[in-house]
């Protein structure tokens, strides 16, 4: 290993390791001109969710063979010149979808091209497949992810935060060629470029909210329509307080106490028990206040309880999904993959159901796993 063309590779680039942020135009012009004539580039992003509400984009890693630099969204400068160049190179990544989704909604931006090195390690039968355990197995590496739940708005960073986050795009390229040779010899990179393009198309979808559903939280199917409209004034109340403080709605109340809350008001119930002691005077005094408000709302103003349609399996269609759950399941084992890689067990209903119509909705590379 010290000799090998891969410890050479891990060594220069420590020595390249810089402190510091790009935190302005001119700094970004010079890394601009280095990420053109790239001829491979690695990406990743750090928000704050856990500290912030709503969400944002923090930091953005990128690593060449240059070196590993991190970029500052939250700084003045402007970051359409990067996102453009970014988008010339296949940007090889670690479990990329909520990076995807941040880069979209945030930034409008859609990647041409993904190497995901967490899609690559499912596809050859990895189990144990975040990016510090495949850096241990494959490349010999030991991460530190001390710093996976730091706020990264904070300003400035500390030098174990810029460490952790260069060490997140630091491996990725030479982890990217270990997989991608065995995909090559598994025949199964053809799989992965496929997935990849899934997961791009997947992930870039403008995000929809449904008033009607988007507060209908775990634990809802068990309310009245009275309990309902409570729940659904809580949810908006809770909103509007996460963003007036910037807090994650579930630092003012978790989903489990709006239900209960819920609950115990549509039957007239006291629920000074339910609030968390934390909860201060003024919150206390508007939530109750909502509560009254949803407590006086006409019965026609009530939501609607979801009745959720049940298609009952023909015999026929079990039949068939009995067959396809035996093939996926041979499928998987001859091929040491987890089975729901192939097809979920509510695919396969639909599949047995009519297979015509969501058979064209499988992956190539699935779709002929199961025929």
């Amino acid at each position: 290993m010290p000799n090998s063309p891969q410890f050479r590779f891990l060594i220069g680039r420590v020595l390249n390791y810089t402190s510091g942020v790009i935190d302005t135009d001119v700094k970004l012009t010079a890394l601009l001109s280095i990420i053109k004539s790239a001829d491979w580039l690695a990406l990743d992003t750090e928000a704050d969710s856990l500290h912030a509400y709503p969400e944002k984009v923090c930091l953005i890693q990128i690593s060449t063979a240059t070196g590993d630099e991190l970029v500052d969204p939250l700084a003045k400068i402007d970051l359409g010149p990067l996102l453009d160049s970014l988008n010339q190179h296949e940007l090889i990544m670690h479990g990329a979808d909520y990076d995807l989704r941040l880069l979209r909604k945030h930034h409008d931006f859609v990647p041409t091209a993904i190497f995901d090195t967490m899609l690559a390690a499912r596809l050859l039968g990895e189990r144990q497949f975040g990016l510090s355990s495949l850096a241990e197995k494959f490349l010999g590496v030991k991460l530190d992810k001390g710093s996976q739940k730091a706020d990264w708005a904070r300003r400035p960073l500390t030098e174990r935060m810029e460490i952790y986050a260069r060490n997140d795009t630091h491996y990725l390229k030479p982890l990217a060629d270990r997989l991608k040779l065995e995909l090559q010899g598994k025949n199964r990179l053809a799989w992965q470029q496929e997935s990849c393009g899934r997961l791009i198309a997947e992930s870039s979808k403008p995000s929809s909210t449904d008033t009607d559903s988007v507060w209908r939280i775990k634990g809802s199917h068990k309310l009245n329509r009275h309990a309902l409209a409570v729940l659904r004034e809580l949810w908006n109340w809770r909103e509007a307080e996460a963003i007036a403080a910037n807090r994650p709605p579930f630092f003012i109340l978790n989903h489990e106490k709006l239900v209960g809350i819920a609950a115990m008001a549509a039957a007239r119930k006291p629920v000074e028990h339910l609030l968390p002691p934390r909860l201060s005077p003024r919150r206390q005094a508007s939530l109750s206040q909502t509560v009254q408000t949803a407590l006086s709302l006409p019965a026609e103003r009530h939501p609607d309880i979801l009745r959720h349609k049940f298609h009952r399996p023909t015999e026929a269609e079990m039949r068939r999904y009995r067959d396809l759950e035996k093939l996926r399941d041979r499928r998987a084992q001859e091929l040491d993959l987890d089975a729901t890689l192939i097809a979920s067990r509510a695919t396969l209903g639909d599949l047995a159901r009519d297979w015509d119509q969501y058979a064209p909705g499988l992956m190539n590379w699935q779709r002929g796993l199961l025929v």
